[in-house]
């Protein structure tokens, strides 16, 4: 790396174009994939990169496997540049409108790693026409780094579990799905509460300490059943339910999602829990931004569908 008073006179020459190009490298880790991010030839960012690293004095990147890995210099370097080209961007965005029919945009959606095949391809389904030429990034971030990344700008827009509010974020209710219980395919009669609580379940969480969603609501009832197995993914769980006598209990609309040909019974939940309502987060930085309020207006379109 350069001393101080060179990097200070590096400033007034350096092509802020370059650091987009270090950007998406960073995040692509594969100079191929950048350059069509990029929309310029490999031969192109490879000159970028190169101009680039002789100003820094660094490789910045190194050859791993088939794609390239940031040197420790580029490590530190990234979040100052993210943060950087993200206010930059919301200044530009904050100047002018944003029309979804022939602007190209990404933004990037944070949720839950569950949810993704309920949200995703039916968001993608509904802009594929309407905004041709945005595309959507899917990511899952815990809470402690979603809200570091939202004001960040790096992250347009959360769905998150219903939190209490926060001075620096927006939040918007988005849906509320009803709990319901998902039983294998030889699972005879209707589920009443005695059952419930005698029969051995299957939980669903990406949390490594801490209880889920429905065991929370039970435990305010006075209320403890019984979990003999964990698991990441309600897919998973619902594979499982269906060579078992388990029982799985997850929000009404994913279950008829995901039990699409596993043949196995969606029950009514046997007492009242409260439904998992998810929100809408968002910087207060992007409240006013003609994108962010285009984006927002989608997803609630579409939770209506879901």
């Amino acid at each position: 790396m350069k001393p101080q008073h060179e990097r200070t006179a590096l400033m007034g020459r350096l092509d802020l174009n370059l650091f987009r190009v270090f950007e998406v490298i960073y995040l692509e880790r594969n100079l191929t994939r950048a350059a069509v991010t990029l929309h310029l030839s490999q031969s192109a960012v490879s000159h970028a990169l190169g101009r680039l690293r002789e100003q820094l004095g660094d490789p910045l990147f190194v050859r791993a496997g088939r794609g390239v890995a940031p040197t420790q210099v580029a490590q530190m370097l990234a979040p100052g540049i993210q943060d950087a080209l993200s206010g930059l961007r919301r200044s530009v965005d904050l100047g002018r409108g944003f029309d979804p029919r022939v602007d190209r945009r990404r933004f990037t959606v944070n949720m839950p790693e569950q949810m993704e095949p309920a949200v995703l391809p039916r968001l993608l389904a509904q802009l594929q026409r309407r905004a041709p030429q945005v595309e959507i990034r899917s990511s899952s971030l815990h809470w402690a780094h979603l809200k570091r990344e939202l004001l960040a700008g790096r992250i347009d827009l959360a769905i998150e579990i219903a939190r209490p509010s926060d001075a620096e974020l927006h939040q918007r209710r988005w849906m509320a799905d009803p709990l319901c219980v998902m039983a294998g395919p030889g699972w005879a009669g209707e589920l009443t509460l005695e059952q419930y609580l005698a029969a051995e379940h299957v939980a669903v969480t990406s949390r490594q300490r801490g209880i889920c969603v429905e065991d929370l609501a039970l435990g305010h009832l006075g209320l403890v059943r019984q979990v003999r197995q964990r698991c990441q993914h309600y897919l998973s769980a619902a594979l499982w339910v269906a060579q078992s006598e388990l029982l799985l209990t997850l929000p009404r609309g994913y279950a008829a999602l995901i039990n699409q040909g596993l043949g196995n019974r969606l029950l009514p939940m046997p007492l009242e829990l409260p439904p998992v309502t998810l929100n809408l987060y968002w910087s207060r930085q992007t409240d006013s931004e003609a994108g962010s309020q285009w984006l927002r207006g989608e997803l609630m379109a579409l939770s209506d569908g879901l």
